[in-house]
This record gives C-alpha cells, structure tokens and sequence, in this order.
C-alpha cells in the first residue's frame, strides 16, 4: 500500500538530504581521483617504461578510486531503492536504506546506504514483519523487523512508494497456492514498463525464491528450474555479483566463468554485470570456449544452425545427422574418447633408445615404464614433458656413466694401435687423432645431450589434437574395437562422411568439439588458468551430459550455478530430459535442485496460454504461476496472404506504440522463414524491420523479426508469432517446444497469425 503524506514529505526529505550528501562525496573523491591521476601520470614519465612498483601500487589505487567515484556518481539520481527498520536484540531502533551500492564516510565510516548484498539486506528480501534473524559474518544477528517500505524513484525523485502488504507476507512465508497469486503493486509496476534492449538489473524486485538462489553457498553444484519469465539468467548474474561481495576475499570477476547459448544472448546480458560491479566476469559461449583451448581458425557449425537445418528439412530422430548429434553428446561417447586414449598410450609407448651418437642415454625400457607406469596419472604430454624435466635433472650423473663409456672406448682403440704399430710420426699422429677425437665427443656430449633430450621429447608429443579426433574415424577396425562393435556400418559411414566433408569445406561441427576439447584435456591437461572457482551455465537443458563432464574438468571446486527450462529444450536430440540426470552422471548426487514457482514476465493470460502448450509436452515440469498481472486475451488471427497479414501488423504496431511501448519481435519458425517474412514486410510494411541472423554479435529490440530457437532468453513487449498452421507447428515434441519458446516472449501483447488450418497445438 502506498504511504501517508506525512511519511512521503519526510522520504522526500530524506532523499534530497542523502542526494546532497552524495553530491560532497562525489567532490571528495573527485579530488582524490585527480590526485592520484597525476601522481600516476608522473610516474610514468619517471619510469621511462621499465618496472616501478610505485607506479604499480599508484596504478592499483587509481582503479580503485575511479570505481569509488563512478558507484557514487551512479547512485546520485537513485541512491537506494528500500529502507528497512530493524531493532536488534537489546539496540535502538535502526532505519537503513538499501540501495545497489553501498555508500559510506570514509572519515567518520557512517554507511549511508546499505549494499543490498550486505548480511542485514536480506531481511528486504525475505523477512517478513515481526521476528527475524540474518546470519551475518560473526553469526546470527536476531531482532525485530518494524517496517519494509520500496521506494519508486524517478529522475531523482521519489513517485511512490510502497509498504508491504498482507498479500506479500503470504508469498514470502513460502504458502502460495494456485489461485492466489502475487499481489505487489510496487512489482507489478516495475513489470509493465517497457523493455529496453539490454536485460536490467532487478535488485530492486528480487523475490525471496529468488534471494535464497542468489545467497546460497558455493560450496557445490545448485540447478535451477524455471519456467520462461521466472528470472532464472537475472538469478545467475545478481547471485555473482553476491558471491563477488560475500567472498571478496577469495574470489575475484577473473575466477568467474558465464557460459551463454549465444553471441545475441551475450550482447542482451552485457550491461548487468557492469552494472552490479561485476564486470571483470569472463562471459563466453561453450563453442569459442572450445575454440580458444584447442586454438584453431576454422568456421563453426553451429548448434543453431544444425537446428535450423533439422527443422527445414524435418528431420526426425531417425535421421542419420540427428543420430550423430546424439551419439557425440553421450556419455557412451565419453567412453570411447578414454578407450581412444589408451589406444593412443599403447602405440606412442613404442619408443627407441634416446641416444647419443652411437651412446645410449636412457634406455626405451626405462622411458616406457615412466610412461606406463610410474607417470600414467598425468596427461600423455605432461607426461612426456615431466619425463624430460627428470632425465634433465639425472643427466648430469648419466653424462659421467657416458664419459667413462667413451674413455673406454678410446682407451681400447689406443692400446689396439699401441700393440699393432710401432713407435714412430705416423702412429703419433693417428693417437692425437683419436685423442682429439675423443675430446671433441666428450665436449660436443657435455654442450649438446639437453638439446638431444629436448629435440626427442619434441619429437614424441602429439600436437594436433584435431587431426587426432579425426584419425579415431579413418580405421573402421579401430573404430570397431572404440565402440565394442555396437555402431551400426550406416552411421559409421556418415560419420566418416560428415568428418570429410567439414574438414574440406574448412569446418568444425559443434557437434565435435566437446569430445576434440576433451580429448586436449587428455593429452595436454588443463592448464589452472582454465579453471574457475565459479561456473554459471545458462539455458543448461540444452547442453549434453558430455558437455557438462568437459565443463566440470574446468571447475575448481564443483561450484556452478546451473539455471534452466526443460520445457524449452528444443535440442531434443541430445540436450538434457531430465536434471536427474546430471546430478546422477556428472555431480555423483551432490548437487542441490530448485524448482522456481514464479514467473515474472508476462501477463496471466500470455502465461496461462504459454502453458497450455507445455502441458502437451511429453514429461512437462509443472509450470510457474504468473504474477498477478493481466492484460489482454492473446489474439489468434487467421489470414490468407502477404497482403493481409503486413496490413494487420500495421495496426499491432499502432495499438503497441499507442500503450508507450516499442519493442515488437515477428518470430518466425526458422531462419529461412524469417527471411521470407522480411521480403514481405519489406513490400507492404509502414515500418522498418530489422532480420536477426543466427551469427549476429548483437539485438535492437525495437521491430525485429528472429527464427523461434533465438529468442530464449530475450523478452519483448509484443510477439507476433508467424503463419502457426498445422504444418508449420505440428504434434510432435520438437514443435511443442519451439512453439512455447516463441509464446513466452512477450510481457504485454501477442498475437498468433496462422494461415490455413490452425495448428492443432493451439487447441
């Protein structure tokens, strides 16, 4: 409920006040900024390039101070967004501001506004009114909680603002039920503003099923389910920003790795990070985090691009590309990239002497039991390069056993002239020759057997990885005995054929490059600054259960935050049925599953009609209930040609720029597709149009049209889902899927057009 006159002129009070505090900070540490910009400054001339740790300690200090300056220049407008009061046990009464930064005197050390990440915050978030505790660094902190109020702040001024309601008291307990949705005026605000073409940050509106995801522990694996709009990739991104606060003292943006499904959806996440003061955080989609490890040029053939080639043709399951994808993302496969190590092991064991002219320095016996044996944990090169590393340390004892060797040697070929030939010029000069001789091995031993060592080691590692993969194809015998036989000569020929025709078109399927980077792993290791303390993994139903094996090669400790929908897994073929699954075949039953009962993004009647497609799915998750939010019936609109349906989007554009909104997405089922409807629209539209191609870096959300498989993720005011006949959108599992993509996109508007007859989906 909105507050009193009273208590708004005092919040109004209170918030000039804390404006014109910030406005002194800001002038403070403006002058600090420009102090230490020109001692920096300074330095850098002093030290005409070369190392200074001066320098380097004034550099660390002006990072430091510019991104002290920019939080508070950031927090001018908008300094906090709740308050809370909170009397602790045996303490006064305490009023505290929460805001997305913390903001304290660093002279008097008073906190002005609290960080909403901080241990007392998460009473905003989860307390209720009455008692209450938080767990703070040094344990429980129990008291009272007297008042939860959210402010509205416009422009630097506060428009409203919002004490919490019964309705919210029944939420946060964790007791709503069907039929009792969400009622929070100050959220459902937030809800119907426009989008913009970023995803925001919601630290303002995070819910309590929400805080418990952000503030978990990292100490293992936590997968989250979530139905479409119900925050699940807001979750991840805030919960970094939180363990960034909360372990600042072991854990740092560098040790944080985001794996999104692609570059569009990189681009659409891009300014939260920055935003909450994460931005040091690596983001990269799981295939050029596989580009970089094994570092080749080629061309991807990307997941989505696949797809699209499987819904154009219709493939179904039985087809042998469909069945490829498959078999790669298996754990059967897994299996065969080990057998193929061994098989490796075995034949690069069949190694010669490391000699030394015609010397023996180590022995192929010796080499090979260090290889097999007494080093068999290591990868098959770090093997290779800890063996060098040990005969370079033995080599200066094996140089003597080798020196007496060749005085041996010679000392035999001496005493065979001596007896043999007479004293005289001739048997002189052929003794100075061997002794010369003699010398000059001993020398040219000493200078050279490292570089003997180095040059053979060189020699024994395997550098082409790729090549390797490749080479597991090229002998069916040999791919027989991988497989135990169990891979029909059919699919073996296409995957002979697949691997040829990609490597001469200059190509890497996506399809391969877990098992490539896997087998890297096998032969090179995993170098620590590969791995990471922290892992997020978005739309994870759409990865592999071999995929998330490589990923967790990678993670330090087991600590992901794993967010996903199994109701939008459209690649069926090989993502994830079942998050039992994981937690059975990769996390050995320790990770921690939760469920997401909320949805955030649409109105009740797009979620209500979103869900009628979901509970068609084969083993569907029960969907998340909508926020009280309602708008308008999703209009199902029949039309008969190009003509008819541009003049009907015409008035859609109307209606959604008359509501104040912009950004309106035609989806379509394909990329091929998609690009007839931009022909079309390009003809008989009053508007521009913007395609979205499968390989594009970055989104305008304003009038788009994009293939249905790259909109997970990305929300827009209005959809208009294309042409949903009953060819285009059929009865099976794939379709299902796509088609509650594409209807869950929208947080305001949607209209299906169909052309024909109706798809039987919408029934």
């Amino acid at each position: 409920m909105s507050i009193n006159k009273k208590e708004m002129d005092y919040e109004k009070y209170n918030l000039e006040d804390t404006k014109s505090w910030i406005r002194k900070q800001i002038e403070i540490r403006d002058e600090k900024y420009k102090y230490i910009e020109q001692k920096v400054s300074s330095l850098k001339k002093g030290s005409r390039g070369t190392y200074n740790q001066e320098l380097q300690l004034a550099l660390t200090r002006q990072e430091f101070e510019l991104k002290n300056l920019n939080k508070f220049r950031e927090s001018e407008k908008s300094p906090y967004f709740a308050r809370i009061d909170f009397k602790e046990k045996r303490r006064e009464c305490e009023a505290l501001y929460i805001g997305k930064f913390g903001l304290g005197d660093e002279d008097t050390f008073d906190e002005k506004v609290v960080d909403w990440r901080a241990p007392v915050a998460d009473l905003y978030y989860s307390g209720t009114q009455g008692k209450v505790f938080y767990e703070a660094p040094n344990g429980t902190v129990e008291g009272e909680l007297l008042l939860k109020r959210k402010f509205l702040i416009k422009n630097g001024e506060i428009k409203d603002a919002f004490d919490e309601g019964i309705n919210e008291v029944i939420v946060k307990s964790g007791i709503l039920e069907e039929g009792n949705e969400l009622v929070d005026e100050f959220l459902k605000i937030t809800l119907e503003e426009s989008i913009s073409s970023k995803l925001k940050d919601v630290v303002a509106t995070i819910q309590k099923e929400q805080n418990d995801i952000i503030r978990a522990t990292m100490n293992k694996p936590i997968i989250v389910q979530g139905s479409a709009g119900s925050g699940k990739t807001t979750i991840a991104l805030h919960r970094l920003a939180y363990l960034l606060y909360r372990y600042k003292n072991f854990l740092s943006g560098e040790d944080i790795l985001v794996i999104a499904p692609n570059k569009l959806f990189l681009d659409y996440i891009s300014e939260v990070l920055p935003n909450l003061g994460a931005d040091e955080v690596k983001q990269i989609t799981f295939d050029d985090m596989c580009r970089k490890i094994l570092k080749f040029k080629q061309k991807i053939y990307s997941k989505d691009v696949k797809l699209s080639e499987i819904l154009e043709n219709n493939l179904d399951e039985n087809d042998m590309s469909v069945k490829c994808s498959k078999l790669k993302g298996s754990m059967f496969f897994k299996t065969v990239i080990d057998r193929y190590v061994k098989y490796i092991e075995f034949y690069d064991s069949k190694v010669e002497d490391l000699m030394y002219d015609e010397f023996v320095l180590f022995s192929s016996k010796e080499i090979k039991r260090l290889y097999l044996r007494d080093m068999n944990h290591l990868p098959i090169n770090k093997r290779k390069e800890e063996i060098k590393r040990y005969f370079k340390g033995k080599i200066k004892n094996k140089l003597s056993d080798v020196m007496e060797q060749i005085d041996n040697f010679y000392d035999r070929k001496v005493s065979e002239i001596k007896n043999n030939m007479e004293d005289g010029s001739e048997r002189r000069k052929i003794l100075i020759s061997l002794y010369d001789e003699r010398d000059s091995k001993k020398e040219n031993l000493k200078k050279n057997a490292k570089k003997r060592i180095d040059i053979y080691f060189k020699d024994w590692l395997l550098k082409d990885t790729i090549s390797l993969y490749y080479d597991i194809f090229k002998d069916k015998d040999v791919f027989d005995k991988l497989t135990d036989g169990s891979i029909s000569d059919s699919l073996y020929e296409f995957l002979v054929y697949e691997i040829n025709k990609n490597k001469e078109n200059g190509i890497v399927d996506s399809d391969d490059l877990v098992a490539m980077t896997y087998l890297k792993f096998k032969i090179d290791g995993i170098d620590d600054k590969m791995k990471y303390k922290h892992i997020v993994i978005d739309e994870a139903q759409d990865y592999s259960i071999f995929q998330f094996q490589l990923i967790n090669l990678i993670s330090q400790n087991n600590s992901m935050t794993i967010v996903g929908d199994l109701g939008q897994g459209i690649y069926t073929y090989k993502g994830l049925s079942d998050w039992n699954q994981l937690d059975k075949f990769v996390y050995g039953g320790n990770s921690y599953y939760v469920p997401l009962t909320q949805s955030y993004r649409s109105t009740v009647e797009i979620i209500d009609f979103a869900n009628n497609i979901l509970k068609k799915q084969r083993n569907y998750i029960k969907p998340a209930l909508p926020v009280l939010r309602h708008g308008k019936e999703i209009n199902i609109i029949e039309y008969e040609n190009d003509i008819e349906f541009s003049k009907e989007l015409n008035n859609i554009i109307k209606e959604v720029e008359s509501e104040g909104k912009n950004s309106v997405a035609v989806i379509g089922k394909t990329y091929n597709e998609c690009k007839k409807i931009y022909d079309i629209l390009k003809k008989h539209s009053n508007v521009k149009w913007y395609l979205v191609k499968d390989n594009d870096n970055t989104i305008k959300m304003d009038k788009i049209i994009i293939p249905s498989y790259l909109t997970k993720g990305l929300e827009f005011d209005c959809s208009v889902i294309f042409n949903c006949n009953d060819e285009n959108y059929a009865d099976n599992e794939l379709d299902k899927k796509l088609l509650y993509v594409a209807l869950t996109r929208a947080l305001h508007l949607e209209y299906v057009f169909y052309k024909g007859k109706k798809s039987k989906l919408l029934d």
